[in-house]
């Protein structure tokens, strides 16, 4: 550990460095935990901020993680003290986690500010417990390194690898065709999740895992280790020892994430096929540091090859992904070609490309080389129109190349309720050529902009063979489903966007490749359909944390978080609380 004079005076020094009446109280309460007193004595405080839930299965290993993180912390000189926040789980959390990532956030944020904190680590797995930490401590901006849980090991069924998440949308359409009986169906549910850790494709949390790997926020590697994979609790044991230099440092936030190493992050997750969600996450991580990122600076991306030959675009899972190189070695393969800044900062103080420079690929089919990738234009789309005046996003990566570009009539669902109870009516008006467009699934519509937007197909059709069509929505969907599905229409049709004036009939027309998504009537006729909607629609009272969401959440292309939290509030010492 560096020895500095100069080092920053420590934040938690204001709490038990002083020795009157108020840092007699602070060090005595904390004594009763067993902390010798020789602790208090100019030793940097590092918090571990952990997401464990038994509630969250991705999570749940976090209490050996956590120890680990204690034990570096420990080594390199430091008090590691650990704390909960709310863990805000994809799998079981109604009606959406995107409800409470704001709240988390806010739980982080005024935990790391309120305490004697001089560094914290961030321990995260599930989807949205990844952004929510990375909003609060951004926040802060104090010294800050990321700790991932890890994807979970390839799923088995019948012999092959399978993915969590993807393989419950393709068992459930062969199911629903007819292909496989109810009871081959239910028999795989066993197959799909064997191990502690995330989902093992590329879906949002090891999209976002990535993507934070890139940022520069976490050690190299952190992104694939599988979960119960010993180098995984190297890691975390390094990472402690990290964090307490990045405090002697002063190595915060503000330094790793700046506009180019979010643009890095746009570029790495078309290289890595990832998730539509990741737009909405970067754009409020971006607005927590003070960062200006838009909707636009994802064309940053969408000429960068999709690289990464993983479900739900490719074949191979996160733990092929770890034993190929993992993100380093596709790092490397965008560095060799001139498509990322090498000089952005990470958390091990080096500069990315000093990371991953001489990073090895070990299987050039799971990491496609630059020339041959899996997919030439592999970036998240961004269409513009008279249908989403605001933006929506497209993942190329995943999408049917045939109907990329395509005109159809709507088929509109005003709810998701509404599509449950006809999708499934042989006498619906629907063919393949359709557009299949739902409303009413926003931020404020759902509420929480629940992972919808990947409507299944009409049985009738997938019994025909028909395998994907046109969907378009106000909604997002996991990063572990695929399809043409278009998402985070902006405005949502609750806050009287466009999308809530299309009608069954009205013709859609989309192209990709130009950008554009256009519902083709007269914008006076669009005019008057919103103006009868706003007057026939009731005003509704909510109360409690609803009625704060409904309020204050921002649109999909401003990143859905809450108008009030954007920007960085800093860690200055709050008054004493006796």
């Amino acid at each position: 550990m560096e020895n500095n004079k100069n080092k920053k005076p420590l934040r938690s020094a204001s709490w038990f460095g002083s020795n009157d009446k108020n840092g007699f109280m602070y060090r005595s309460w904390m004594k009763n935990q067993g902390i010798p007193d020789h602790h208090f004595q100019g030793k940097p405080v590092i918090g571990i901020c952990n997401t464990w839930s038994e509630l969250t299965p991705c999570n749940g290993h976090f209490r050996e993680l956590a120890q680990r993180v204690k034990n570096g912390i420990r080594e390199a000189g430091g008090i590691p003290v650990e704390f909960p926040v709310f863990s805000n789980g994809e799998s079981n959390l109604r009606p959406s986690a995107m409800l409470t990532r704001n709240l988390a956030s806010m739980d982080v944020e005024e935990a790391i500010r309120g305490n004697p904190i001089d560094g914290v680590v961030l321990l995260v797995g599930c989807d949205k417990t990844t952004p929510a930490l990375l909003m609060g401590a951004a926040s802060c901006d104090l010294p800050t390194i990321l700790v991932t849980g890890g994807p979970m090991l390839n799923g088995k069924h019948k012999g092959k690898d399978v993915g969590s998440g993807t393989l419950v949308w393709q068992m459930h359409e062969q199911y629903q065709a007819g292909e496989i009986t109810l009871d081959q169906f239910m028999n795989a549910e066993g197959d799909m999740s064997r191990s502690t850790g995330t989902c093992n494709t590329m879906g949002t949390a090891s999209t976002l895992a990535c993507l934070a790997e890139t940022l520069g926020t976490s050690l190299p590697h952190n992104a694939a280790i599988p979960a119960v994979d010993s180098r995984r609790n190297v890691l975390a044991h390094m990472s402690g020892m990290r964090i307490v230099d990045m405090v002697h440092e002063d190595l915060v936030l503000s330094k790793i994430l700046t506009k180019d190493a979010f643009i890095n992050a746009i570029k790495a997750n078309a290289a890595i096929g990832g998730s539509t969600n990741a737009v909405i996450h970067l754009k409020a991580i971006a607005g927590r540091i003070g960062v200006e990122l838009s909707l636009d600076d994802w064309t940053e991306g969408y000429q960068v090859p999709t690289l990464v030959n993983l479900a739900p675009s490719g074949e191979y899972l996160m733990e092929d992904f770890y034993y190929a190189g993992g993100l380093p070695a596709v790092l490397k393969i965008l560095g060799d070609n001139n498509s990322i800044n090498k000089e952005t900062l990470t958390a091990n103080g080096k500069t990315l490309w000093q990371n991953v420079s001489n990073a090895p690929c070990y299987n050039d089919d799971v990491i496609k080389p630059f020339d041959e990738p899996l997919i030439e234009q592999g970036g998240i789309r961004v269409l513009r129109g008279n249908l989403a005046p605001r933006g929506a996003v497209i993942k190329t990566s995943a999408a049917t190349p045939e109907l990329m570009q395509h005109r159809g009539r709507a088929v509109v669902f005003k709810s998701f309720d509404d599509y449950k109870a006809r999708i499934n009516d042989d006498s619906l008006d629907i063919d393949e050529t359709c557009v299949m467009v739902l409303q009413n699934c926003g931020p404020k519509g759902y509420p929480g902009m629940a992972e919808v937007g990947n409507m299944g197909l009409p049985p009738k059709l997938l019994k025909k063979g028909v395998k994907d069509m046109v969907r378009i929505s106000d909604a997002r969907m996991s990063g572990t489903a695929f399809g043409t599905v278009i998402l985070h229409v902006a405005p949502e049709a609750k806050a009287l966007g466009p999308l809530a004036a299309v009608q069954d009939g009205d013709m859609i027309s989309l192209d990709s490749f130009a950008g554009t998504l256009e519902l083709e009537i007269s914008e006076q006729e669009l005019s008057q359909r919103l103006d009868k909607i706003a007057q026939a629609t009731p005003q509704i009272i909510e109360t409690g944390y609803l009625s704060l969401f409904k309020q204050h959440v921002l649109q999909a292309d401003e990143g859905c978080d809450f108008d009030f939290l954007l920007g960085c509030r800093g860690a200055a010492v709050p008054a004493h609380s006796h």
